[in-house]
């Protein structure tokens, strides 16, 4: 791979000091960390072909100019990479209440985007997909969540942990393969099935959301059998 990227145009001018493989790969990338002159970058090798590159790169954009991802430089569809900043930080597999304010407050500027963008991933997903083999409870999940009006936003549709970085007292957003409009609830589920939160994290949670806006605890009970549903198709598919 060093090699390969030594000969690459945006490396050109410059050293590659080091080209390490990153551990806990993903099943859509190849996640290098470079050394080059002294400054360290990620390049991402694409492994899975079926994503939309370009958007995935453009909302990361969006997330890096409000502070909350690290910064993507260049992406290279014709030899299936993306280079952008490191960010130092780690990961958590459990949150403070603290922690889960601040996770909270950053999803909610990723949510501020005035997208224009009809499609839903997780109705796609859901209604096309885990409805041909669908428990009970997935079945009844979809007619609680019809019962209710959307709330469309930019969703990262995403965020499990090793998505998550926190550095500095701040949640940083990584991988942007899945980002599309969808129901806000479905990011708010997939942090209290991530996290196991309990009930009155939950609470908490929507409480620090909406403010006093109106919100439903029914409906996001709904999304998060949703999320497990969408989680247990997708692994199955890359096993």
């Amino acid at each position: 791979m060093i090699e390969q990227l030594k000969k690459h145009p945006f490396f050109s001018d410059k050293t590659i000091e080091s080209c390490t493989l990153l551990e806990h790969q993903g099943y859509c990338n190849e996640n290098y960390l470079l050394v080059v002159d002294g400054v360290k970058y990620i390049v991402r090798v694409f492994q899975e072909e079926d994503i939309d590159r370009k958007l995935e790169f453009y909302f990361q954009k969006l997330a890096y100019k409000q502070g909350i991802s690290p910064e993507p430089l260049l992406l290279d569809e014709l030899n299936s990479l993306m280079i952008m900043k490191f960010q130092e930080g780690k990961h958590k597999v459990s949150i403070s209440i603290s922690e889960l304010d601040i996770f909270i407050k950053t999803i909610k500027k990723l949510h501020s985007h005035d997208i224009d963008n009809d499609d839903n991933i997780t109705t796609a997903l859901c209604r096309y997909e885990l409805v041909k083999n669908a428990t009970q409870d997935v079945i009844d999940a979809l007619d609680e969540i019809d019962c209710y009006a959307v709330n469309y936003v930019l969703c990262h549709n995403d965020l499990n942990a090793k998505n998550i970085l926190w550095y500095d007292d701040k949640a940083i957003l990584l991988d942007f393969e899945y980002a599309a409009v969808n129901d806000c609830y479905f990011d708010l589920a997939s942090i209290s099935v991530e996290f196991s939160l309990s009930e009155a994290n939950d609470i908490h949670m929507l409480d620090v959301y909406f403010g006093d806006a109106f919100y439903d605890e029914n409906k996001l009970d709904a999304y998060k059998v949703l999320y497990k549903a969408v989680c247990e198709e997708w692994f199955q598919k890359n096993l």
